[in-house]
């Protein structure tokens, strides 16, 4: 790709606005109002929760679905399941939202985080049983982008440690490992329902599992540890102290119709990512997202690293360089390192307190430091992301390759 840069004056690459997603129509609008007839919108007495998560259940080959509030709420349902003690640990990926690791400490746990392959940004299987002591109660492994981890890496350490995995599939929906769903293969999986995910509602989440035990423990814990069984009769006891993540008939409603379409969703993001991927294979500089054996990719995003010492630019002059093609670039998810940020640095939690952290029940001094990741630390320095959606054709994917290209290859031939 020659030309003059159209940050330099050049003609852009593109002038047209990529299409943005258009998630609902008349099909969510007949499920609201089907909803808005039965004249309540709370779950246990209306019809439409129950159906989404029977419903769910069936895609997914699951007995127990447990629905709630937000992504972060079902990763706290399904540590609330597992009930740990005061001060255990739980290890989990720098590279996430916090949602991923606020129930930790919600739970009154500490995160303990293990570093990245930097080829995949996903946990590293190696430096995550390095991390297990006997304070550890729990993995929890993240999908990174629509990509599933080494699964059978991480459930050979849960079985050999005797360590329960939690799947965070907050970016993986519907998506295979090997022919098995992430979300199916560890002790429990968790899905965000939030806006930009494949499947979702504005925001909501689901906890699912195939063990009752912990299936009957989510249930009550999604609900101040109250019992509404099937025959959808209040009993009001208390079995343990929870928070109140229900999730309203409203949500339910739109998750019904979106739950028709997640397929077609899906399998259109697969094709149009290795679309992209196979057209970014060899540009100078710009490495596409690493692939795990056994896996399949749906493209929540497109992650790419950006080396400047190849392209002689920093990943920011990189970005605004292709924005000026036409083509936008976003920031590297989630900025840095969560350990980083001062909500960890600082332990900030409980008041004037450091509590879990500060507590007698920590087993050893907790610090977040930068050099705690270094594999993390260098990739999120090098990434930024390329949003693609269900809505593009192949003329979009094909216009944000030969911007790639053309940006790349003029920065890389001056170097």
């Amino acid at each position: 790709m020659t030309g003059k840069l159209a940050i330099e004056g050049g003609a852009p690459v593109r002038t047209r606005p990529f299409p943005g997603r258009r998630p609902f129509g008349l099909a969510d609008a007949r499920q609201v109002l089907e909803a808005l007839d039965q004249q309540t919108l709370f779950y246990p007495s209306g019809h439409k929760v129950y159906e989404f998560e029977r419903r769910f259940g069936e895609l997914y080959g699951t007995q127990h679905i447990v629905t709630s509030t937000s992504g972060t709420s079902a990763i706290h349902v399904a540590l609330g399941a597992l009930d740990p003690d005061p001060g255990d640990e739980v290890i989990t990926t720098p590279i996430s939202d916090m949602g991923t690791v606020a129930p930790i400490i919600l739970q009154n746990c500490i995160p303990v985080f293990a570093d990245v392959d930097p080829a995949t940004c996903i946990l590293d299987p190696d430096d995550v049983e390095a991390k297990i002591t006997d304070r550890t109660r729990a993995i929890i492994v993240v999908h990174c982008w629509g990509q599933t981890a080494d699964m059978d890496r991480f459930l050979a350490i849960s079985e050999r440690h005797r360590v329960p995995l939690i799947e965070d599939c907050a970016q993986a929906h519907l998506t295979r490992y090997k022919g098995r769903l992430a979300g199916t293969m560890g002790k429990l999986g968790t899905f965000s329902l939030q806006a930009s995910k494949h499947l979702q509602c504005g925001d909501g989440g689901i906890t699912i599992t195939n063990d009752d035990a912990l299936g009957k423990r989510a249930t009550l814990f999604v609900d101040k540890g109250c019992d509404w069984s099937e025959d959808r009769k209040y009993r009001l006891r208390y079995a343990f102290i929870a928070p109140c993540y229900r999730m309203t008939e409203l949500q339910g409603a739109v998750l019904l119709a979106q739950l028709d379409r997640l397929p077609e969703i899906v399998a259109r993001r697969q094709a149009l990512g290795e679309r992209l991927r196979l057209l970014l294979s060899d540009v100078p500089g710009i490495t596409p997202p690493g692939r795990i054996e056994g896996s399949e990719h749906s493209y929540w995003s497109f992650p790419i690293l950006v080396d400047e010492n190849i392209l002689s630019v920093t990943p920011a002059a990189f970005a605004e360089a292709l924005s000026a093609e036409g083509v936008p670039l976003g920031g590297s998810w989630p900025g840095k390192p969560l350990y980083l940020f001062e909500a960890l640095q600082e332990q900030i939690t409980y008041g004037k307190s450091h509590f879990p952290f500060d507590s007698s029940y920590a087993g050893r001094p907790t610090r977040y430091e930068p050099g705690l990741c270094p594999q993390a630390e260098q990739v999120q320095a090098m990434l930024r992301t390329i949003p693609i959606n269900e809505r593009y054709d192949e003329k979009d994917i094909d216009d944000i390759g030969r911007a790639v290209h053309k940006v790349a290859e003029a920065m890389a031939a001056r170097s």
